[in-house]
């Protein structure tokens, strides 16, 4: 080996190092916390400023400010970290989005305060602790990795460990402290992050941000790791270390040169895009759909206050007004994260990328540099800007197909990092680019009118994107990805039009700040930049226009007014706080002050107290007379009821369906070419339970089972809230109005015949119709040989199923049978090893979930898949919209059907009882106008009126065409309901058949618990 050979492959030992120490931190912090530590190279900045204060600053001994500093300040924050930032967190579940929103912001705010403490000037005196001899560096990441390696596989806190990263609240359970592991988990990784910032600096320029950015673009070796193997992450580091300093020695005449030695010297960006870009996920942890609670209504004038405020710059003059110049264009830039972010629900960590791309192609068009394209005008040269960074946000978008959570943020702050070390470092693309304002706009006074304009129309195409079916459809899949799926929305195409608009946006916004600045500025838009901007919109509301534009005047405003640093350390507090204040600053400030509101009521004198205690004795033998007499009458009237009602009850009080004893008829919604008979309407009365107009069966069997829940459920009763009762009851009476008449339709007469069956115990002599055909209904949805599995264990094994127009079929077996399995290979959710799924005669077994639902597949989740952020009319108008068939009233009959046209209907999703959301995600299945129905534990939750209710509304779907197939655990709602029954059990179908020959076998009565 060459001495130059020899030498470079030691500073690439060198550089491996600390990049493998960064490894060790970040794995061992996401292994005791699930949290991907973005705040590691904040915490190497402020560990090698502290030792250089020590050091330099102070003439302290090397050892004793290392001591200080690595022993007890790097712990130290960790440790304050987990315990005011993350704990909380946990609590709330440990969502990924806000995670890493906490992430960020100990970044920021690290960041920012060393910024406000050291200045923002590097420094290039800090002290050395290690010599630069490479061997002695390597000695201490081989001893710290064996050591980690050994404490984590055979001693009592490594077992702990890889319990609390399999499952926290089960560790917990199991007598393990989760809050000590991951104290302990975060104090070492600060350690690591400190000891990598310490040896890293007297060899790079320290400053607040570069040093940061180097230590988060070294987080390839952990990613490329999976987060879990540290010897994969030592080999890794050392090996990209040796690569790049190898690759110092080519240079290529040329672009194509200039290229190839930009990714030599930025092998561990290059490692970082493909770690995050091509490799899988980092796990089923980081796919948690992004959690949602109902909107925020803007306070009463706020637009208007904003407006002003927004105007008053043109009467200012001078360096205030040259400084307001830059509040539009970012705000334009904050508009694009609340397309992506806000309303998608993607992570973006890039568009500091996209908003370069679009200053530097306008200075690039501006100045006649751009290929194959003449000068043009600098205005001609934004818009044409814009047009050509759109595109781009492919670059994001097509990741986010198949990301979620943490690995959508890594692949695009990959982008972000990539754009600015290949494109905006490069001398070639850069150097001596300056940029003019448009004519007749050169002045601050004008060219802030002509932003003003800009941002109005940034803030109409905004707003055409939260509104309307397009705002639906991405508020849908925000709040839940699945559950938009099957409500027919395209996600993958969805996503990339949000990606795509927010790079437009983000492109617009940063060619005016080009333009305000008059030259293009590569630092301006690093990606750090990037996490800045995403911390401040998500804190000040990622779903508001206003709260981006309130952020980009906070940003430039205390930039501007104050020393920097002033702004990343605000916003840094405030991220840090998302665990206390889910809601953002706004809904804890108007939280805080209802509470100030609630303390200052007025209080009653003495002499007030003695004349309310004087009425209250007075009139309580009339209250307690009324109150009985009207219970009285309530029960006396239910009992009336009751007694009127036609037909028999089942052992368990619940109403007969539709088909049953006692239930002559059933009535729907009607489809094209169906005559309308005269009958009598069934739906839902609100919220109470099942409506029928000229008959009180339904309804006086839903009130007997309220009003005497001991009578009306013996055998094995069903758990009914009593808060959501009385909810559901004054819903009832506040949204009850008449209903106009529908048209319905009754079941043809071969389908069900009354037969009297004595009553028993036994699930096969129930009081049940069972159906007689003259001739079986055709196969509408058909399984054929299905097998899937999950690494070994056989899921499926050959199943074939066939649900047939007009019937009810039910899948019941114990857990570990294949029940769900089965029905996500139908749903389109899972696709199976083998076998073929058929709607008709269509192979559907490769479409995806949505492209099933346009077809006519619907289906629903045993937990609830609506959408809190929308109100119950606009989640039903997200089926309506997206369905098989898109007709105009289709919304309005779903409504009307599931008894949510009264005042419920527009009231948010978010904090309705489950009864009711049951309903609403019916409902928006229905309104798709679906030829197949399935469900999945429809009565999970509900209590026994409700379940009655539920069980006339399927029948009638069932009689009008619809098939349905349900997967129940309740094996006597499935008696009642279900025309076929097959029993599941290891991945096949064991038994079908009617429900009175089949139930009574031991696979279906084996226990699901």
């Amino acid at each position: 080996m060459s001495s130059f050979t020899y030498d470079l492959t030691l500073a690439g030992l060198s550089v491996g190092s600390a990049a493998a120490l960064t490894g060790i931190g970040l794995i061992v912090t996401y292994r005791a916390t699930g949290v991907l530590n973005f705040a590691h190279g904040a915490i190497a900045m402020v560990c090698a400023y502290v030792l250089r204060q020590c050091v330099v600053g102070w003439g302290w001994p090397s050892w004793l400010g290392a001591v200080v500093t690595l022993l007890f300040l790097a712990p130290g924050i960790g440790v304050l970290s987990e315990r005011f930032v993350f704990r909380p967190l946990s609590v709330l579940g440990g969502d990924p989005a806000r995670t890493l929103v906490a992430s960020i912001g100990v970044f920021v705010l690290l960041v920012g305060g060393a910024a406000l403490v050291w200045g923002q000037g590097a420094r290039d005196d800090a002290p050395e602790l290690v010599s630069a001899d490479p061997w002695g560096q390597l000695a201490v990441v081989l001893v710290l990795a064996a050591g980690v390696g050994a404490v984590i596989r055979w001693t009592r806190f490594g077992r702990e460990l890889r319990a609390v990263v399999d499952d926290r609240r089960l560790a917990v359970l199991g007598g393990v402290d989760a809050d000590r592991v991951a104290a302990a988990g975060w104090a070492f990784g600060s350690f690591t992050a400190g000891l990598t910032g310490v040896l890293l600096a007297p060899y790079v320029r320290l400053d607040p941000y570069g040093l940061p950015l180097l230590v988060m673009e070294v987080m390839a070796v952990a990613v490329a790791a999976r987060m879990r193997s540290l010897p994969v992450a030592v080999v890794v580091a050392l090996g990209i270390g040796v690569g790049q300093s190898q690759l110092t020695r080519f240079h290529l005449p040329g672009r194509g040169g200039d290229l190839v030695q930009a990714a030599g010297a930025n092998l561990f960006v290059v490692a970082l895009l493909v770690a995050a870009l091509i490799l899988p996920g980092l796990g089923s942890r980081d796919a948690l759909p992004h959690t949602a609670t109902a909107r925020i209504a803007t306070p009463p004038g706020a637009w208007l206050v904003a407006g002003v405020l927004f105007l008053l710059p043109l009467g200012l003059t001078g360096s205030d007004l040259h400084t307001s110049v830059q509040v539009p264009a970012l705000g334009v830039v904050l508009l694009s994260l609340v397309v992506v972010t806000g309303r998608g629900g993607q992570l973006s960590l890039g568009q500091a990328a996209y908003a370069g791309l679009g200053a530097l192609f306008t200075a690039l068009l501006a100045a006649g540099r751009f290929p194959l394209l003449p000068r043009l005008p600098e205005l001609a040269a934004l818009a044409v800007a814009v047009l050509l960074v759109a595109p781009l946000g492919l670059l994001t978008g097509w990741p986010a197909i198949g990301r979620h959570g943490l690995s959508l943020a890594l692949a695009t702050f990959a982008v972000g990092v990539g754009v600015s070390r290949f494109v905006f470092a490069q001398p070639y693309a850069t150097s001596g680019l300056s940029l003019a304002r448009p004519s007749g706009f050169e002045d601050d006074r004008t060219y802030y009118a002509l932003e003003l304009t800009l941002l109005a129309t940034a803030l109409l195409a905004t707003h055409a994107l939260r509104r309307g079916r397009t705002g639906r459809a991405l508020a849908a899949l925000r709040d839940h990805e699945q559950g938009a799926s099957a409500a027919g929305v395209q996600v993958p195409s969805l996503k990339l039009l949000a990606f795509v608009a927010g790079a437009a946006l983000a492109a617009l916004g940063g060619g005016m700040l080009a333009m305000g600045v008059r030259a293009f500025d590569p630092s301006a838009y690093d990606p750090v930049r990037s996490l800045l901007w995403f911390a401040a919109v998500i804190v000040l509301g990622a779903d508001s226009t206003l709260g981006a534009l309130a952020a980009a005047a906070l940003l430039v405003g205390l930039d501007a007014g104050a020393r920097g640093g002033v702004a990343a350390a605000l916003i840094g507090v405030l991220a840090v706080c998302v665990g206390r204040f889910p809601g953002g600053p706004y809904e804890a400030l108007r939280v805080a002050a209802g509470r100030l509101r609630a303390r200052r009521r007025v209080r009653l004198t003495a002499l007030g107290v003695g004349v309310r205690r004087r009425l209250r004795v007075a009139g309580a033998p009339m209250l307690a007379g009324s109150t009985a007499a009207a219970h009285k009458g309530v029960a006396r009237r239910a009992e009336r009821d009751a007694r009127r009602a036609s037909g028999a009850r089942d052992p368990r009080g619940r109403t007969p369906g539709t088909g049953q004893l006692g239930e002559p008829s059933t009535t729907a919604l009607p489809r094209k070419g169906v005559a309308p008979p005269a009958r009598p309407e069934a739906g839902w009365d609100q919220d109470t339970g099942p409506r029928q107009q000229g008959g009180a069966d339904a309804t006086a069997a839903a009130h007997k089972g309220v009003a005497h829940p001991a009578e009306s459920a013996p055998g094995k009763p069903r758990a009914a809230d009593p808060g959501r009762q009385h909810e559901a009851a004054e819903l009832s009476h506040r949204d009850a109005a008449p209903t106009p008449p529908t048209t319905n339709v009754h079941p043809p007469e071969d389908v069900r015949a009354p037969s009297p069956a004595p009553e028993s115990t036994s699930l096969r002599s129930r009081p049940r119709l069972a159906p007689t055909r003259t001739l079986p209904t055709p196969p509408l949805l058909t399984a054929h040989t299905l097998h899937a599995r999950y690494g070994g264990f056989t899921a499926l094994d050959g199943v074939d199923l066939v649900v047939r127009a007009g019937q009810i079929t039910a899948v019941v077996g114990p857990n570990g049978a294949g029940k769900s399995t089965l029905f996500h290979c139908l749903a389109g959710t899972l696709r199976p090893a083998r076998g073929h799924v058929r709607l008709g005669g269509r192979d559907i077994t490769r479409l995806a979930a949505h492209a099933r639902t346009r077809l006519g597949v619907a289906r629903t989740f045993q937990q609830l898949a609506v959408f809190p952020s929308l109100t119950v009319a606009e989640n039903v108008r997200v089926g309506a919209e997206q369905g098989r068939v898109a007709e105009p009233g289709a919304a309005e009959r779903a409504l009307r059907l599931f008894g949510l046209d009264g005042d419920v209907r527009s009231l948010p999703a978010a904090d309705l009882p489950t009864g009711i959301l049951r309903r609403v995600e019916l409902a928006r299945a229905f309104a798709g106008g679906p030829r197949v129905l399935l469900l999945d534990e429809p009565a999970a939750g509900l209590d026994t009126a409700e379940v009655a209710a539920l069980t006339l509304v399927l029948r009638a779907l069932a009689a009008e065409g619809t098939a349905l197939l349900v997967v129940e655990h309740d094996l006597d709602l499935v008696a009642d309901l279900a025309d076929v029954v097959h029993v599941m059990a290891a991945g096949r179908i064991v038994s079908s058949g009617p429900p009175r020959h089949v139930l009574d076998t031991p696979d279906a009565r084996e226990s699901p618990v």
